[in-house]
């Protein structure tokens, strides 16, 4: 193996490297990090930081972006809480309903968030960047408006109104967090999907090479609002579930979750020049910013700092993934002069 070669093994699992020097770095700096109650804590932030994450991949593998998942994470808690509080008034009648349908009702809203964003960004081409980011203001706006900017505290609902059991998503099962078995089920269905349906090979061709993909007969400006749907309905669950480990929503829930989602992709592998992703490098990320932020903490690390290393992680993490791509390319440049 040359140095080349060496160099790549290890780029290639620079994330479970990583993982594991922060896991034991945390070890040794952090009397409380490696217990139970810890560890527990770490995997439920993971869990949301992932399955944002998760959509945000998606997002990324075509060469977009969506800023606004963290707004819309505040959204779909704001809607959660207000549902079960308040209930629906509709012509002097409150209805309040059953969990189930609230789920259903704020992961909707979340959806069609992402659509709105997927229609703007395919058929009046605007960049992603811009109607996301406007996007992002647009639904931290209507999170406040909701309730003018008060919480919706105590979210148990009541037996005979029938809307008890919302705080089940953040409670564990057995010792088992049900915000990790999230996590595992969705990332599953989405690691299938993007690796072995057609649906994922086109969302890859659409980020490596948009035109020729176009050329090749893919249905580009469906498969983007698909991928933007997807990343909206995945933060309206991450606001559902974040509402309920509280016990109570509030319109900044979600505030600035966008970077640790961006992070968590790219620190997995995903590039942000498009066509290059995995899910389950999605998740190892998440675990990374998962142990950061909460290993910073137990720490005693200011909140400010804590800011400024989260940022210079994700532009170590794109200065690498463009380090890798060149290499890549090198590589491949050596290997076809060697076979002439």
């Amino acid at each position: 193996m040359n140095k080349n070669d060496l160099i790549m093994t290890l780029l290639k699992g620079r994330t479970l490297i990583v993982l594991s020097l922060l896991v034991i770095f945390f070890s040794f700096a952090a009397d409380s990090f490696f217990t139970a109650q810890s560890l527990l804590l770490v995997a439920k932030h993971v869990a949301l930081y992932g399955i944002l994450g998760i959509g945000m991949t998606y997002v990324l593998v075509t060469g977009g972006i969506d800023l606004s998942v963290g707004a819309v994470v505040g959204v779909a808690g704001m809607v959660s809480g207000y549902l079960i509080n308040q209930g629906l008034t509709m012509f002097g009648y409150t209805i309040y309903f059953d969990v189930p349908t609230v789920v259903i009702i704020a992961v909707a809203i979340g959806v069609i968030i992402g659509a709105v964003n997927g229609i703007i960004i395919t058929k009046f081409a605007v960049a992603p960047f811009i109607v996301t980011l406007g996007m992002m203001y647009i639904a931290r706006g209507i999170a406040n408006l909701i309730s003018n900017g008060a919480t919706f505290p105590n979210l148990v609902g009541k037996e005979a109104l029938g809307n008890t059991g919302f705080e089940i998503f953040g409670r564990d099962i057995a010792g088992f967090p049900v915000a990790v078995i999230i996590l595992i089920v969705i990332a599953v269905i989405a690691a299938v999907i993007l690796r072995k349906t057609p649906f994922g090979w086109h969302i890859l061709a659409i980020g490596g090479n948009q035109r020729a993909a176009q050329l090749s007969g893919v249905h580009v400006d469906k498969d983007k609002l698909l991928v933007y749907m997807f990343s909206g309905g995945c933060s309206a669950i991450v606001g559902i579930i974040a509402t309920s480990q509280l016990v109570a929503s509030h319109p900044m829930t979600g505030n600035t979750w966008e970077m640790n989602a961006i992070a968590a992709a790219v620190l997995g592998g995903t590039s942000l020049m498009g066509g290059v992703g995995t899910i389950v490098g999605t998740v190892i990320g998440a675990f990374i910013i998962g142990v950061i932020s909460d290993g910073m903490v137990m720490c005693g690390v200011s909140e400010f700092w804590q800011m400024i290393i989260k940022g210079l992680v994700i532009v170590l993490a794109v200065i690498v993934d463009q380090y890798q791509r060149d290499l890549q390319a090198k590589m491949a440049l050596q290997a076809r002069n060697e076979n002439k």
